[in-house]
């Protein structure tokens, strides 16, 4: 019996832990989406009112975030006082991780993606008792925008360094006038990174999310490299039959409702022996009990946006975000492809990196829907 009061109270200790990581992402979300965590670290340290005015928020509300950022440990008091006067000062390091959209360690577009759901729960319950879906596209701005931007640090940065440790890869992106296709382009910070990092090629993103398009058009445009990458809001059918020297598939396989038919589609529009590379969730080769953090959140991902994505445009795969390594193979192989390999990538987020290869022009394309709003 004490055993099991132990046992008991482990558990409400680890659900106590959960609201109050609930209550931080929450209030991290509000911050976020106000401008108040901008505004500290772009403006200085502020008063209630001070915020309040900078912010076009009420003060009152302004008061009650900053003491439960101080008391939950994300701003420091810079200076006491009455609650009028006492000052309050976001530290160097929680502003890098909540408001610098160019660091690894960004993350305030997670609590962006995660708050994102709140008005979706009822949806998400229902799709639950009936087996229908709830798209990214009725998530809306903050879901689509907290995944592009999440992932935007790491193609900034790290992409090329990857794609160039793979030599095998890095040549044919180092052909002058390659064309590349990017598959689900999503908000296009993967196409513009290619671009970027190989100066020669010419860049296709396609996406059936036509708000994530026009971002990606936008994007292009402020990096400067609208004239080599082009943005088209494409269903799968409807790509050009062998035109590409590489193709790419950046975190979306796993969202698509028709896996098989989008990459026999892809390898359609490869020209022969050219590859596919795709970048997946690096979880588990298979399911076990009591999984590390990466399984959890990857859990999470799939529960609230990616499997209810995935079937929201039946018939569907239902494939979710815990893609494993076997379960794209098989896909792969029903596309036509003959070979799957995990590229010597490392140490590059959340993600595992495939390449696959083909020894022929492959099936017809077969209407497919490929999108993730990167």
């Amino acid at each position: 019996m004490d055993a099991d009061r132990d046992t008991a109270a482990a558990v409400a200790d680890r659900v106590l832990q959960a609201v109050l990581g609930t209550v931080d992402l929450l209030s991290i979300f509000a911050g976020d989406r106000l401008g108040w965590y901008r505004s500290l670290a772009h403006d200085g340290p502020a008063t209630a009112a001070q915020l309040a005015e900078r912010t076009a928020t009420h003060p009152r509300y302004a008061r009650e975030w900053l003491e439960q950022q101080a008391v939950t440990g994300l701003l420091t008091v810079h200076r006491e006082g009455s609650a009028e006067g006492r000052m309050f000062a976001l530290p160097p390091a929680v502003a890098e991780v909540l408001t610098d959209e160019h660091s690894l360690n960004y993350l305030a577009p997670f609590a962006r993606l995660f708050g994102a759901t709140g008005p979706a729960l009822p949806r998400l319950f229902e799709a639950y008792r009936t087996g229908g879906g709830v798209s990214w596209d009725e998530l809306g701005d903050n879901a689509r925008e907290g995944q592009a931007e999440g992932n935007r640090p790491w193609y900034q940065h790290r992409l090329a360094d990857a794609l160039a440790g793979v030599p095998e890869v890095d040549a044919v992106l180092r052909t002058s006038g390659v064309r590349i296709l990017d598959i689900g382009c999503g908000a296009g910070w993967s196409s513009i990174a290619l671009a970027e990092s190989y100066p020669g090629t010419q860049v296709q993103g396609v996406d059936i999310d036509a708000p994530s398009v026009r971002t990606a058009r936008r994007n292009a445009e402020a990096a400067g490299v609208a004239d080599r990458c082009e943005f088209t809001v494409t269903d799968a059918a409807q790509l050009p039959e062998g035109g590409f020297d590489i193709a790419f598939a950046f975190e979306c396989v796993h969202d698509m409702p028709r896996p098989v038919e989008v990459l026999a589609a892809v390898r359609r529009a490869l020209r022969p022996g050219a590859p596919l590379v795709v970048m997946d969730e690096a979880v588990a080769q298979e399911f076990t009990p009591h999984g590390d953090d990466l399984e959890r959140l990857m859990y999470g991902f799939s529960l609230f946006v990616c499997l209810p994505d995935g079937m929201s445009s039946p018939p569907s795969a239902g494939t979710g975000t815990v893609m494993r390594q076997q379960t794209l193979q098989e896909y792969a192989f029903a596309a036509g492809f003959t070979s799957v390999e995990v590229l010597p990538i490392e140490d590059f987020g959340f993600w595992r990196f495939y390449r696959l290869d083909c020894g022929g022009a492959g099936p017809a394309p077969v209407a497919g829907r490929a999108h993730s709003p990167r």
